[in-house]
């Protein structure tokens, strides 16, 4: 048998990818458990261990096309976002762009940022981040240290601490976004 992916086999990753992500937008993440999405993706629980792993794969596997459709439009999508504009404007386009998707996804970021040691900063869709933020600060703000800015600017757009700025300290996301920006690009 060739390499090619059974019928009835990309349905099942299909209908568990649709389950999973139904169910993690919708519920606390930590709340839905393996079988639940099993279930609601009408395959054995067997099915989804056999084809995600675990559910660290799983939520990666959900989160990957989010993170593919921003990083399209960071690298190919019309200014500001996209390539092009001004370098201050491209920079709040962007942390705005990142804050929208830490805020819609911060279920599932929350999930993985504590993994273990360094696993928010260190995996591959954070790490092209950070370079793009650094890119983005070093056009805005030339002779400043871009590459610690960015990383500065980037913790605080981990989930845990929007969560908590939100749910905790009663903060608006407006207030966040106009502090990131301020951090960012002073006045």
């Amino acid at each position: 048998m060739d390499r090619t992916e059974r019928a009835d086999a990309v349905r099942n990753r299909a209908a568990v990818l649709s389950a999973a992500a139904e169910l993690f937008d919708r519920e606390d993440v930590q709340d839905v458990s393996m079988s639940d999405i099993a279930a609601a993706a009408g395959v054995g629980k067997g099915t989804v261990f056999r084809r995600f792993g675990d559910r660290t794969a799983l939520i990666e596997a959900v989160l990957q096309p989010r993170v593919s459709a921003l990083r399209e439009a960071v690298e190919s999508g019309p200014p500001p976002l996209g390539p092009g504009g001004t370098p201050g404007d491209a920079l709040h386009r962007y942390l705005d762009a990142l804050l929208d998707f830490v805020w819609a996804n911060r279920g599932l970021i929350r999930a993985l940022e504590h993994r273990g040691p360094y696993a928010y900063y260190a995996n591959a869709a954070s790490q092209f981040w950070i370079e793009e933020l650094a890119r983005r600060l070093a056009a805005a703000r030339p002779g400043d240290d871009a590459d610690y800015l960015a990383h500065a600017v980037f913790t605080a757009l981990r989930a845990d601490v929007i969560d908590y700025l939100v749910t905790a300290q009663d903060m608006h996301p407006d207030r966040i976004r106009a502090g990131l920006h301020n951090l960012a690009l002073p006045a």
